[in-house]
């Protein structure tokens, strides 16, 4: 590895890109958004338009001729050109001008198979990476959240991004038992969609779900409820309207998707060897992720598994650093978490 190439994180999320360059943190946090021309250019292909907050502005808002999506779906590669152009532009923006090529480390969700694997060390290659290595989120956000994973002793990690919630214990460097399941942030976004809709006759688009979740939402039935005001077209008379949201309705909205994302805790902890399972009990389970955030997220945890939580130091951040530090000491990890990929 040249001395000169410079070194990027990546933790390439369904919802958002964080670029982390050692030496000066995470230098990029944007949505993972690409706004793509309907209109074909000289290549055939779709031209793009925009990338990361300026797409994302553009969700729900566009003409006709305009799509803004997210080429990432449940933590993998769905657009595989679009999300090449989307890490080209977040790799330049995040070097500025220069002339070496960098060396790049990936996350991926711990359920991906090979095939997924390759596409994003190809995708990170094609855009402009000298090296492209990836590791797997729960490895990556125990070391971000200081987690010593060397140590023979077990540590479990649940993180809860926007596409996907990847639990794994881990010991001596390496994942003991995990799991990957297709349900986190967005998920509970559309439920609470779907609830307004069916109990208050009112249409609203996703980015007001996401904010009514973060304002007022939280895991477990709360008694004293935060309450705000959500606007909406009705869905009878085609008029705005606005109604009131309570913290219980969106507890009772998000149940389903909660419960399924207990279970892969539990399920994890059902397959852990009973020696690392006694380590568990004492560390309890460590929450990185945006949306490990989501208020009462470590008591709804424990009422379901018996086992205590607690959200790690800058939880939505846990992944990024992880990067940036596997980054620092590449030989170190080199042997034991690239080699066990």
């Amino acid at each position: 590895m040249s001395f000169f190439s410079p070194k990027l994180g990546i933790d390439l999320g369904t919802t958002n890109v964080l670029v982390f360059v050692p030496g000066k943190g995470v230098v990029i946090n944007e949505p993972s958004v690409v706004a793509v021309s309907r209109e074909r250019g000289k290549m055939g292909k779709n031209k793009i338009l925009a990338i990361g907050i300026e797409a994302k502005k553009m969700i729900g808002r566009t003409p006709d001729d305009i799509i803004a999506y997210r080429p990432m779906k449940d933590g993998v590669i769905a657009d595989y050109r679009v999300t090449e152009a989307m890490l080209r532009y977040f790799m330049r923006k995040a070097l500025g001008w220069n002339p070496f090529r960098p060396t790049v480390l990936v996350s991926v969700p711990a359920g991906v198979t090979s095939t997924e694997k390759r596409a994003v060390i190809e995708a990170a290659m094609k855009a402009g990476a000298k090296n492209a290595y990836v590791v797997k989120e729960p490895i990556l956000a125990a070391i971000g959240a200081g987690i010593p994973i060397h140590e023979p002793v077990g540590r479990m990690v649940a993180d809860i991004g926007g596409g996907t919630i990847d639990v794994a214990v881990v010991s001596l460097g390496g994942i003991v038992a995990s799991t990957s399941v297709k349900c986190a942030g967005n998920r509970l976004d559309r439920a609470v969609a779907d609830y307004v809709k069916k109990h208050y006759n009112l249409s609203i688009g996703d980015k007001t779900a996401e904010e009514i979740k973060i304002r007022v939402g939280a895991a477990v039935p709360m008694n004293e409820e935060l309450v705000m005001p959500v606007k909406g077209s009705d869905l009878v008379s085609g008029l705005p309207r606005t109604v009131e949201i309570s913290t219980n309705d969106i507890v009772q909205s998000m149940s389903r998707e909660l419960r399924e994302m207990t279970q892969a805790v539990r399920k994890v902890l059902q397959d852990t060897p009973p020696e690392l399972a006694a380590d568990i009990i004492d560390n309890g389970i460590i929450l990185t992720g945006g949306s490990s955030q989501l208020r009462q997220m470590p008591e709804l945890m424990y009422r379901r598994t018996g086992v205590m939580a607690k959200l790690a130091p800058d939880p939505y951040y846990c992944v990024a650093r992880g990067t940036g530090i596997a980054l620092k000491h590449l030989n170190t990890y080199q042997k034991s978490i690239l080699a066990k990929q």
